[in-house]
């Protein structure tokens, strides 16, 4: 059995993507109906612009998804499509990325909805409010108790469940920092404070996770080809309207990314393929599920090697 993952945030980088576009006139197609969806040149942006702006978190989702599904687009010129998976999952904004790829949602109306996540993200807390640590050494549910017992009146919460030894908090910049040290107490390896504008992933997003309601009440979802190992549930999901509630609570859920990955291998998924920019899950599913085979699908060479 096989899963199609898709990346987040943080692996962006310029020139993503460049490569499938010439190779490939599918994924040029998808840069360019992003492009289009936005009224603005975001392919440019990608291939040619600085990383500074690429990151901006209203431009990086969207270009991490339009990679993303250019990387998809490519392999489907090769005869492999989205039947050839079991389930598809994504972290964080991937997930949208993977429901574009399982048919659930159009290419524009990823594009605009992610645009307008990013925004929503970084106008939810003024810059200086918020941060996010990941702790590395120690697993959720120590990670999780001792946030609970620093939070005191702020705000500081488990917000990615990465993988056994890798776990991120978010919150009130106070509160993150109290608790990176409280966790360096209780035998951390080490403590990196994320250079990230916003608390992802917390309750302090609340104001973002309005904006999404609004916004996917608008979007017609239709089922995914595939079933989607849903972030905050760690479990599949192929209704609509459960689909529809998810994405919203994921902007201040915790990504459960151990337990989907540790689920999908339960289940008997024995291949993971990492579609899109960068190879950040790859490493997190190896410690996740140590005997399956995993595959990085971003550039012409990693298709071509699928043919080898």
């Amino acid at each position: 059995m096989r899963a199609f993952v898709f990346p987040g945030q943080g692996a962006q980088a310029v020139g993503m993507g460049r490569e499938l576009a010439e190779a490939y006139p599918a994924a040029r197609d998808v840069f360019d109906q992003v492009d289009e969806a936005l009224g603005e040149r975001l392919s440019d942006l990608i291939w040619n612009g600085d990383i500074d702006t690429l990151t901006l978190t209203q431009n990086a989702q969207p270009a991490l998804m339009a990679t993303s599904v250019a990387a998809f687009r490519a392999l489907e010129s090769e005869g492999i499509n989205i039947q050839d998976a079991n389930f598809v999952a994504g972290h964080s904004l991937g997930e949208y990325s993977a429901l574009c790829a399982a048919g659930a949602l159009t290419l524009e109306d990823t594009a605009r909805l992610l645009q307008m996540r990013g925004h929503a993200m970084q106008e939810a807390v003024p810059v200086g409010v918020g941060a996010m640590a990941a702790i590395l050494g120690l697993d959720f549910a120590t990670v999780d108790h001792i946030a609970r017992e620093i939070a005191g009146d702020e705000v500081v919460q488990a917000a990615n469940d990465n993988d056994p030894g890798q776990v991120v908090i978010s919150g009130h910049k106070g509160a993150v920092e109290r608790a990176a040290e409280a966790m360096k107490a209780a035998g951390a390896k080490r403590v990196l404070m994320l250079p990230v504008s916003a608390p992802f992933h917390s309750v302090l997003m609340q104001p973002a996770a309005a904006v999404m309601a609004d916004a996917l009440a608008g979007v017609d979802i239709q089922p995914p080809a595939v079933p989607l190992i849903a972030n905050v549930r760690a479990e599949a999901v192929i209704e609509p309207g459960a689909i529809r509630r998810l994405l919203v609570e994921q902007v201040t859920g915790t990504v459960r990314w151990r337990e989907s990955i540790a689920n999908m291998a339960a289940a008997g998924v024995t291949e993971f393929w990492e579609i899109g920019a960068g190879k950040a899950l790859s490493g997190m599913i190896r410690r996740i599920a140590k005997d399956a085979t995993v595959r990085n699908i971003g550039v012409p060479a990693d298709i071509a090697a699928l043919k080898g």
